[in-house]
């Protein structure tokens, strides 16, 4: 069962999430089979992010858990929040799960 994990930036951190941000990506990389969608969350304008967002492939809370821990912008202290919560898959690029 997916888990859509949603976290929030501390305040101010937009250097250290530049600095870790090609570390992030190899670590998205090295997860994509886990992964089902994720993304920066963009202030209206689209040029600074607040967050981040994640549908992960997982079986239980816990390796969801450990996936955002495990994640090197949660490790470089980014986020202020995070928020895990069991997702259904009911539609995903277009197809009806139901």
């Amino acid at each position: 069962m997916p888990y859509m994990i949603e976290a929030w930036d501390k305040p101010g951190q937009a250097e250290i999430r530049q600095n870790i941000r090609p570390t992030h990506l190899a670590y998205l990389a090295q997860n994509q089979k886990l992964l089902l969608a994720c993304g920066a969350k963009l202030t209206d304008d689209g040029n600074t992010a607040t967050g981040s967002f994640y549908i992960v492939d997982v079986d239980t809370r816990e390796e969801a858990q450990r996936f955002i821990e495990g994640d090197p912008f949660s490790a470089a202290g980014l986020f202020d929040r995070v928020v895990v919560t069991r997702w259904r898959k009911t539609f995903l690029d277009g197809r009806s799960y139901l």
